[in-house]
């Protein structure tokens, strides 16, 4: 394979830019001379390669949420163990924790935009699934915590902690049994 082949493109550094900015400064705040600018790039290109910011955002978060429906689907179909659910679900944070961290954080104001809609329609699809039993509102609650606690300690918490949290196996397994422990308390 060649150096051509393997290179960015343009299009690639502009999805990545406009990843980490609307990550860190939001969606909302972010514009399309944000974006152009941190990759290095004019504003025509980022016009050019996507048209419109919404399909900037679809870019940028469109394959975390693929990801996500596939996750979701192959946990619905297996009948396994919680610890290996929530196992594959702390490896999808790691991989996607600047998606995952507008969708949680920004979410809400963005309805309706498709791609976040998508992304709500998984969570929600997840939360079942992860909490099994659809009524008890405490083990909602707990998932709410747990997904949002994780998506601070990934990329939020970066802010304020000066240590961001690495991808390696000491903090991917601390992660999984807390997020375990904090779904498996009784409710009561």
């Amino acid at each position: 394979m060649s150096d051509q082949e393997t290179a960015p493109t343009a299009r690639d550094d502009l999805r990545a830019a406009a990843l980490e900015r609307f990550a860190t400064d939001g969606y909302t705040a972010t514009s399309l001379q944000h974006i152009a600018d941190a990759a290095g790039y004019a504003k025509s290109n980022v016009l050019y390669h996507f048209g419109t910011k919404e399909a900037v955002l679809d870019a940028a978060i469109g394959p975390a949420v693929e990801a996500l429906e596939h996750l979701v689907d192959r946990l619905v179909d297996a009948e396994g163990a919680a610890e290996a659910t929530i196992a594959a679900f702390v490896d999808f944070l790691f991989e996607y924790r600047l998606a995952v961290t507008i969708v949680v954080n920004q979410g809400s104001s963005l309805g309706g935009i498709p791609i976040i809609d998508r992304a709500a329609d998984a969570i929600r699809r997840l939360a079942v699934g992860i909490t099994a039993d659809g009524g008890d509102p405490m083990r909602h609650l707990r998932f709410g915590v747990a997904l949002a606690g994780a998506t601070y300690a990934l990329v939020a918490g970066a802010t304020f902690i000066p240590d961001p949290i690495d991808e390696g196996e000491a903090p991917r397994a601390a992660l999984v049994e807390i997020l375990t422990e904090l779904l498996r308390r009784d409710a009561g």
